[in-house]
């Protein structure tokens, strides 16, 4: 069989954001028999193409990711956001048993994009751990708070022993700890900014790996990773990976797209040449021109301008950053909608423009494809979720290169209890 053929099923299946687990199971054969397909180790059925094209078709006009009735593992999402990790994770064959989200627009995001078969909860520091479903991983993307340690230091001084409890308790790291103290998760994967690190003169990270390692006796690694690789965006997030036991993973071995290989603004920005479907509001027109509304307004313009230009007399690097279809964006903020100063988009003859929310959905990776997020928030909420979220691919980098390893530990539990 020709290779075009064997590259469309898989094309096809990319595309639709479907993980092979999804469409062994409306296909009813194995994820083997799927993977042999794509690779060209076996040919695929005529019928089997023309079921993913049903399948693709179907997700594209759900909107949403199809339930998962295989799966290889559960997961739990806390500070879920708009569902970052989660897609993440269900694309190599995890399973979302559990998600917590105090912010009902980014539930509102969440919901209008995955099919979620339990109820998304509210404010993780009200649900007893108890009350949370068993899992083989714990994900959460934890906002940093400090943490105090002059009552640690006295204790210390008087020769009494503290925990995590007396440590990290009032921090949202707290309920993390708690959750996996109790559950004893085969693996966690947590995310944070990268001055997580240096945060508080570094006794947040202190705190946070004496934890996991010494109290909680997980294995743990960290990572920081720049999303440049993947996406055309410098964002550089740490990430912390643990697991139940030690079974020889190792994070800096974990294949990661060179920055300067990344791909460029061009492929995230509208063309504005017709080739595009109009989406209304944000390209509009016969040949879905950008929104005039989101061109800053000479107001605005000059204000951020008066402002660099003061900054930069001081010997400060504070401004706005500007770019076009060749560049590598800054990183994208929460404060994004307050006025769009860290990714201005260059425009011929007219003041520069915010991206539209259609592109922080593809700047942060959620839209792949044609497998296209739903946005069903305002601006102001849509720029605020997409600046807090998780890059989509890099989370889908950590989750395949610790599956393994996940699936290992995993397994060695179902032998012991078989024993």
């Amino acid at each position: 069989m020709p290779d075009i053929a064997i590259n469309e099923f898989a094309d096809l299946r990319l595309k639709s954001g479907l993980s092979p687990e999804q469409v062994s199971a409306e296909l009813d054969v194995s994820t083997r028999t799927i993977r042999r397909w794509e690779t060209g180790e076996t040919p695929y059925p005529k019928m089997a193409l023309t079921s993913m094209k049903g399948l693709a078709k179907k997700a594209k006009l759900n909107g949403k990711h199809m339930r998962q009735s295989h799966h290889d593992f559960t997961f739990i999402d806390l500070f879920a956001g708009i569902g970052g990790f989660r897609k993440g994770f269900e694309s190599v064959g995890g399973k979302c048993v559990f998600t917590s989200e105090w912010d009902k627009y980014s539930q509102q995001t969440y919901l209008a994009n995955f099919d979620c078969d339990h109820e998304v909860a509210g404010d993780i520091t009200k649900i007893d751990e108890k009350d949370i479903p068993a899992h083989d991983v714990l994900l959460a993307g934890f906002p940093c708070q400090p943490f105090s340690i002059a009552g640690v230091s006295k204790k210390n001084a008087l020769g009494r022993k503290h925990g995590f409890a007396c440590e990290a308790q009032g921090t949202l790291f707290f309920d993390v700890a708690r959750i996996i103290k109790h559950h004893q998760p085969a693996a966690f994967v947590l995310e944070n900014v990268k001055n997580l690190k240096s945060h508080d003169k570094g006794n947040t990270f202190r705190v946070i790996m004496d934890v996991l390692q010494n109290e909680m006796g997980y294995t743990v690694q960290e990572r920081i990773i720049d999303a440049k690789g993947f996406v055309p965006q410098h964002r550089e997030r740490i990430f912390i990976v643990g697991f139940r036991e030690d079974v020889g993973f190792d994070f800096g071995a974990l294949n990661i797209p060179a920055s300067y290989k990344g791909p460029k603004m061009s492929s995230i920005l509208h063309p504005e040449d017709g080739t595009e479907e109009i989406e209304d509001p944000f390209i509009c027109g016969n040949i879905g021109r950008v929104n005039k509304k989101y061109t800053l307004s000479d107001k605005l313009w000059n204000y951020l301008q008066n402002y660099a230009a003061k900054h930069k007399a001081k010997g400060n690097g504070f401004g706005f950053g500007i770019c076009g279809p060749e560049d590598t964006a800054r990183t994208l903020s929460a404060r994004y909608y307050k006025d769009g100063s860290e990714i201005l988009v260059r425009q011929k003859g007219k003041n520069p423009r915010r991206l539209t929310p259609r592109e922080c959905a593809r700047l942060m990776g959620f839209d792949q494809g044609e497998d296209k997020m739903n946005i069903p928030v305002s601006d102001t909420q849509a720029y605020k979720q997409f600046g807090n979220a998780v890059v989509v691919p890099v989370v889908q980098a950590v989750a395949e290169g610790i599956k393994p390893f996940i699936m290992q530990v995993i397994q060695g539990t179902r032998k012991d209890r078989a024993a």
